[in-house]
């Protein structure tokens, strides 16, 4: 079991970080005096050639991986053991990766380390289902040249609460793709981020998410460009329906007066389905150079397009699943980049079913 070790003070709300975030509801995870089970681990029923997953009682943390996070420097402080997933260098596993997690009844931590051997080629998919109450550090080394499409999917059970950061370092050349589909949680707060371990490097964060009555879903990404001629792209999107339903979208890109010929854009679209729903979001763009290829950011939270339900109902389509179809389509571009039909399938019917609980406004 474990306490909070080090000074840092237990967040109040007025905090920045922590400002969208109902912290009476997190059960504690914030809470330096919260005693937490100090191990939760990821699972996997078949490993392929060239990929090896083992339990080692600690990792040394990269010295560009800090955080401020509370929450994430509880899990480092308190999990006695790290599942580390390796990719030897040059490897292509055919078939994903699939990475299991239930977790418990009480409280508990968990950290996990991937890493992409140079010239690798890899797909991870981390599967959180069930319930229960966990915090969690996954951290990502990508060497030069190595291919990590990451998909992370919280398809918890409406009661569950999960904290977690998510941290990719991409090396020279590298490519990191994240998709990040949020569907089930009472309470759920992600931290996506990406540092650049060599120019050249590239990352794609794509994320998904979908709150009912009373959940709250919280995605702060940050991608900090610190080295030249990177490039990233962020697109997220979410639907609210309910009385209740929350969901904050944080987007911040900074671009360091090193990171010359940077390329980069962020984007989050929201619908809101009912009243009574809320979408926070805040897309912020720091640049300390005026050599840049390029630099944007934009946000959007609206309901249904007119024109494009007259046109559907112009040809006899029903007006409510016409609205369906609308949501359908807007989901399909974050979707296709899951890049596994099964999963692409699973994650639409989880939202047919809670479209069916509502009336979409």
């Amino acid at each position: 079991m474990s306490t909070l070790t080090t000074n840092y003070l237990t967040p109040t709300g007025r905090e920045e970080a922590w400002r969208f975030t109902p912290l009476s509801r997190l059960k504690g995870l914030h809470d330096a005096a919260t005693v937490v089970a100090d191990h939760i681990s990821l699972s996997s029923h078949s490993v392929p050639d060239g990929v090896t997953i083992s339990t080692q009682p600690s990792v040394e943390t990269p010295p560009n991986s800090l955080t401020d996070d509370l929450v994430v420097q509880r899990v480092r402080d308190g999990a006695s053991r790290v599942t580390v997933l390796a990719i030897a260098a040059n490897a292509a596993p055919q078939s994903p990766i699939f990475l299991t997690r239930e977790s418990g009844s009480s409280a508990q931590l968990s950290r996990t380390v991937i890493r992409a051997g140079v010239n690798s080629h890899a797909t991870v998919v981390v599967e959180n289902v069930g319930t229960g109450t966990f915090a969690e550090e996954i951290e990502m080394i990508l060497e030069p040249g190595s291919h990590l499409h990451f998909v992370t999917l919280q398809e918890w059970d409406n009661d569950a609460v999960h904290l977690g950061r998510h941290h990719a370092i991409v090396g020279r050349d590298a490519t990191f793709t994240s998709v990040v589909v949020t569907v089930g949680g009472s309470l759920v707060r992600l931290l996506p981020t990406v540092e650049y371990a060599g120019p050249g490097a590239s990352a794609e964060l794509y994320g998904l998410y979908f709150a009912g009555s009373g959940q709250h879903l919280e995605h702060r990404i940050h991608v900090d460009h610190n080295l030249p001629d990177g490039k990233s792209r962020v697109n997220y999107k979410g639907a609210l329906s309910g009385d209740g339903a929350h969901t904050v979208w944080i987007g911040d890109v900074f671009i360091r007066a090193a990171a010359e010929r940077t390329d980069t854009y962020e984007l989050n679209r929201n619908l809101l389905l009912s009243d009574g729903a809320r979408a926070d979001s805040v897309p912020n763009l720091e640049i300390e150079t005026g050599d840049i290829v390029g630099a944007g950011h934009a946000s959007t939270t609206g309901r249904f397009d007119d024109e494009q339900l007259f046109y559907l109902e112009s040809r006899g389509i029903p007006a409510a699943e016409a609205k369906r179809l609308v949501i359908r389509g807007f989901f399909l571009e974050i979707l296709s980049k899951i890049g596994i039909e099964t999963i692409e399938e699973r994650i639409m019917n989880r939202i047919d079913q809670e479209l069916s609980k509502v009336t979409i406004a």
